[in-house]
C-alpha cells in the first residue's frame, strides 16, 4: 500500500496539508515567488533617469568659478 501511494505522487497525508505550519509555509513561498517575479520584471525595463529640468545634487544655482562669466 505504501509503495502504491508513493508511486501515485502523494508523499504527505492530507491532514498535514491542512496544518497551520503548512499553510504558513505555503503563504511564505507564495509571497517569495511574487516578490521574485516583481524584481525580475523591474530588472527587465531600462533605468529611468531624472529629466534635465530637475536640478541634481551636483548642480549649483550660482557659479563658484574664478571665472564668473564662464559656462555654468
Amino acid at each position: 500500500m505504501l509503495s502504491a501511494t508513493i508511486q501515485a505522487g502523494v508523499l504527505l497525508p492530507e491532514t498535514f496539508l491542512h496544518t497551520r505550519f503548512f499553510v504558513i509555509l505555503a503563504t511564505v513561498v507564495a509571497l517569495n515567488t511574487v516578490i521574485y517575479a516583481a524584481l525580475s520584471l523591474v530588472h527587465i525595463f531600462p533605468k529611468l533617469f531624472k529629466p534635465n529640468w530637475i536640478r541634481g545634487h551636483r548642480n549649483r544655482r550660482v557659479t563658484r568659478s574664478i571665472f564668473p562669466d564662464g559656462p555654468k
